[in-house]
């Protein structure tokens, strides 16, 4: 929800408004309130009806909102019912309100009947008019909760989907994605998330004000204070027949529609009084013998225009009110009071403050939501650049396998006809109408059959289908996008030079349909021309830090999701695996060129000295929201100086974000710090170094750094693994650590870290070629106490949650699945460290298992055993095959050979 002083502040404004509605027509129906009374009672009002209700229905709406980009929920995307209507605010307001509503106003309505019985109760000391008091104020709250409470809650939720969508496009174009791209990935994922920790043992743990609303003691406290009351009630009801009446009482009190007001006390009868002071005069002078002379001076009638005073209503009457009240009250309305007493109020020094208030409130807010709006105009603007002119009466787009049958992706043959028949039904156009129809910008209006055409004849270029097929008044862009993969599948198939090899792609199984290349296009592939599915399987759960997590991995390797499956059940038995992030920057080494070795050197001398890390940290970070340049590292080669910046980039991968940062700091140091004879020979010099194995990745690091720990007792080593834990420590020093050293290896002492970091990177949309670098890792081994205490350490994973590949829908619903998609809300960066975290535990589990698997013998028979259909023979094998084709006596001679005994002539070279 963002800042928790804005709906922490609006619940308080919302109570402080239904208090002051409720003393006004409490005091409006003369019911005496004084000071001492609301200092008393309102603390009790407080403590038991609280500010439950607000949190209540923030929660609600929170879990709409977040429920309604879930798959499979009843809000959700994937709901037919839904599939057409966009998710906004207000869905989510109604459908919080659809659930929890009833509750909220059944809980009004059992507050007031209490407080109502209260106040018809016969308790004295103030009760029954703060009861009163107290029913109209919640009667007030449940107005503006359902009111202004909503309507302040839709426009923070609207401000924070701003934000976020915002950010997230702002990232995603620092980055290097395209703004269109940007924008889609943005839309697509303007709605909150729920990551790990916000649902554990079914419950939710919403925290709408900064801390969990606990359902424990609270309610207990309120249930014993409604008790105590309606048991204090009760003894006064049941005391009522005991009271003793005197009896020169007065007449029972007046009555409000033919109801005794329990409220206020007996009036003053004037009459009344007159005769008393009368009788006790003429009791006096009767006594002393005194003659007194008494004058009694006509009535003087007082009228209190503002606030008006409510008249005492006759007890027979059955009229709601009588006739001088209603005089009263059209006198006040249509006479203008009403309209007269609402300007007075604009000049009250303080009311009229506040007023002035809450309109810069008001147009502060407006000012801003109208900005955020025309952000958004903007980008449907730019995507209605081009007119084409009026649609042509053409219903049919695309020809030949518009009839084909789809599963899964694939395009099956179609059945009975071929392309060229297909064709033939359609109106082929000439080639020059063709080519006049390409030249004014309307070929999207052209059959699929004349567009290949005009691609093979190289009218149109490969690379520029989607462009020149980009026409919104045709078709969505998907459409437009996936008609131009279509295109250009045909366009490989048909050109002659490679037809021999390349003439089945076009009815390959290399599917293209129902995929969302609007993600694709000028972000992850040019010349597109499908999509390969990859098996993604998954491990665990897995316990990382105390959280469970199921980890997806994209693989063709047999039993390496069992293998690690197995390593996770192991250190889950542990307890789990414990990781720790000792280093967070990524790397970019650009180099630069001098004329002479001195100016080479004063350059570096610059560079390392105080004076020169201040100006170029200001002229780098000045570049990015994001990226913060933390050190940077230089190194001499004759004439050229190698600069390697190390920064923090967010929850981003960053390598563009990094080099726009490196340009401009280099631009800064060229003309402000006197190097105007630099040259800049390369942004990446390969000092980085990047997609290439380094000794400075292995000992600096780069990207995040971790460490994963994991101490399995021997217990688990023996039931899980099926080794020992001499064994295995044994194996680890032999293998990982003594064998990769007698091979020169640097950062490969470990089993097949490459392995799991390869099938994370292709699951969750990392950067695959990085996995050179990120694959750095040492596995130790070693006896503690009788168990295995196991440790990967890792310098330089290399991932992000934003950017790259983790815009494509299925990578990242991944990320989702690990709670770690897109940017962090209110940490940037957390979600890639997260990320890393889960990497190097991973790792942990696939290396423990693995070793486990050769210290015990099982490598190869797990591997026959899921990765194998049957034990291949010489009959599978491409030398076996090769002789089978021979003739059965060449395969006999060599048999009979093979058993001859051998001969000096026979061993010679």
């Amino acid at each position: 929800m963002g800042s928790n002083f804005w709906l922490a502040t609006t619940v308080l404004i919302n109570s402080v408004f239904a208090f002051l509605f409720g003393l006004v027509v409490t005091t409006k129906l003369g019911v005496p309130i004084s000071f001492v009374l609301l200092s008393e009672g309102l603390p009790f009002l407080v403590v038991t009806i609280g500010f439950e209700k607000p949190i209540i229905l923030t929660k609600a709406v929170l879990s709409a909102s977040l429920d309604s980009g879930r798959p499979g929920s009843k809000t959700g995307p994937n709901n037919p019912q839904n599939e057409r209507q966009p998710r906004t605010i207000q869905s989510a307001l109604h459908t919080a309100l659809q659930e929890r509503g009833f509750e909220i106003v059944r809980d009004y309505c059992i507050e007031i009947a209490i407080l109502i019985a209260g106040a018809a109760s016969g308790v004295q000391g103030g009760l029954r008019q703060f009861c009163f008091l107290a029913a109209w104020i919640l009667a007030f709250d449940c107005v503006l909760l359902f009111t202004f409470y909503t309507a302040v809650l839709s426009v923070k939720l609207e401000i924070n989907r701003i934000k976020r969508h915002v950010a997230l496009r702002r990232a995603l174009e620092e980055d290097g994605v395209s703004r269109r791209v940007a924008e889609n990935v943005a839309s697509r994922n303007d709605w909150p998330k729920r990551g790990h920790g916000d649902e554990r043992n079914g419950q939710e743990e919403n925290r709408p004000f900064g801390r969990k609303a606990r359902d424990s003691s609270i309610p207990k406290f309120k249930v014993l204070m409604v008790t105590g009351f309606v048991a204090l009630n009760a003894i006064n009801l049941c005391t009522i027949p005991f009271r003793s009446r005197n009896p020169g009482t007065a007449a029972p009190p007046p009555t409000v529609s033919g109801i005794p007001n329990v409220l206020t006390p007996p009036p003053m009868d004037p009459f009344k009084v007159a005769q008393n002071g009368l009788d006790q005069i003429y009791a006096a002078a009767k006594s002393s013998g005194v003659t007194t002379v008494v004058t009694v001076l006509p009535p003087i009638k007082y009228e209190l225009e503002y606030p008006n005073v409510i008249e005492n209503f006759d007890e027979t009457s059955s009229l709601v009110v009588d006739a001088d009240y209603a005089d009263i009250v059209l006198d006040a309305v249509i006479g203008g009071k009403v309209v007269e007493s609402i300007l007075k109020s604009l000049e009250d020094p303080v009311l009229s403050k506040w007023i002035v208030v809450a309109l810069t409130m008001s147009l502060i807010l407006n000012g801003y939501l109208f900005n955020a709006a025309r952000w958004s105009i903007k980008e449907l603007r730019s995507s209605h650049e081009h007119d084409i002119g009026p649609t042509p009466a053409i219903t049919q787009h695309r020809a030949g396998p518009e009839v084909e049958s789809r599963a899964n992706g694939h395009v099956a043959q179609a059945k009975g006809r071929t392309q060229d028949q297909l064709a033939t039904d359609l109106t082929i156009r000439g080639p020059l109408e063709c080519e006049q129809m390409l030249s004014e910008r309307k070929a999207a209006f052209l059959h699929d059959v004349e567009l290949m055409d005009l691609a093979v004849r190289r009218k149109i270029p490969g690379h520029e289908l989607e462009r020149t097929l980009e026409n919104t008044k045709v078709m969505t862009r998907l459409a437009s996008l996936t008609r131009a993969v279509k295109i250009r599948r045909a366009l490989v198939s048909r050109t002659p030079a490679t037809s021999q090899t390349t003439s089945q792609l076009e009815r390959s199984k290399l599917p293209y349909v129902d995929y969302n290349y609007e993600n694709v296009h000028g972000a992850c592939c040019e010349n597109v021309i499908g999509y390969m599915p990859l098996p993604v399987g998954v491990a665990g759960p897995y316990i990382i830090d105390g959280q469970h997590y199921y980890i997806p991995m994209a693989t063709t390797e047999g039993v390496l999701v069992a293998s690690t499956n197995r390593g996770c059940k192991a250190i889950n038995a542990a307890g789990g695996a414990y990781t720790v992030l000792t280093g967070d920057g990524m790397t970019r080494g650009p180099c630069v060129g001098f004329q002479t070795l001195a100016r080479a050197g004063a350059a570096k001398i610059w560079l390392d000295s105080e004076e020169g890390q201040k100006m170029m940290k200001e002229a780098f970070n000045s570049t990015s929201r994001f990226a913060r340049l933390q050190s940077m590292k230089t190194a001499l080669a004759g004439t050229y100086l190698y600069i390697r910046f190390k920064t923090t980039t967010g929850d981003a991968m960053g390598m563009n974000m990094i080099s726009k940062g490196v340009e401009h700091a280099l631009k800064v140091m060229s003309e402000e710090a006197g190097f105007e004879d630099m040259s800049i020979i390369s942004v990446s010099g390969n000092y980085c170094t990047d997609k290439k194995p380094a000794a400075i990745n292995w000992v600096d690091g780069r990207g995040k750094s971790v460490v994963a720990e994991a101490i399995i007792p021997a217990s688990v080593v023996h039931s899980v693994l099926k080794s020992d834990v001499n064994a295995l420590v044994e194996l680890n020093t032999s293998k990982n650590l003594i064998g990769s050293a007698m091979a020169g290896s640097i950062g490969g002492f470990n089993a097949h870290a490459a392995n799991i970091v390869t099938a994370i990177f292709l699951a969750t949309g990392q950067d695959p070629a990085q996995n050179v670098e990120s694959s750095n890792c040492i596995t130790v081994m070693r006896n503690y106490d009788g168990n295995l205490q196991v440790s990967v350490s890792m310098p330089s994973i290399e991932v992000g949650t934003v950017g790259g590949g983790t815009i494509l829908e299925p990578q990242s619903a991944m990320l989702d699945l690990l709670g770690v998609r897109g940017p962090h809300p209110t940490a940037p960066g957390d979600n890639a460290r997260r990320l890393a975290r889960i990497v190097a535990a991973t790792v942990l589990a696939g290396e423990l298992s693995l070793c486990s698997a050769l210290a015990a013998g099982h490598l190869v028979s797990a591997h026959m055993k899921h990765n194998r259909s049957a034990v291949p023979t010489r009959s599978t094998t491409p030398v076996s095959a090769a002789l089978s084709a021979a003739p059965e006596r060449l395969l006999q001679a060599q048999q009979r050979r093979s058993m001859t005994p051998a001969t000096p002539n026979s061993h010679r070279l």
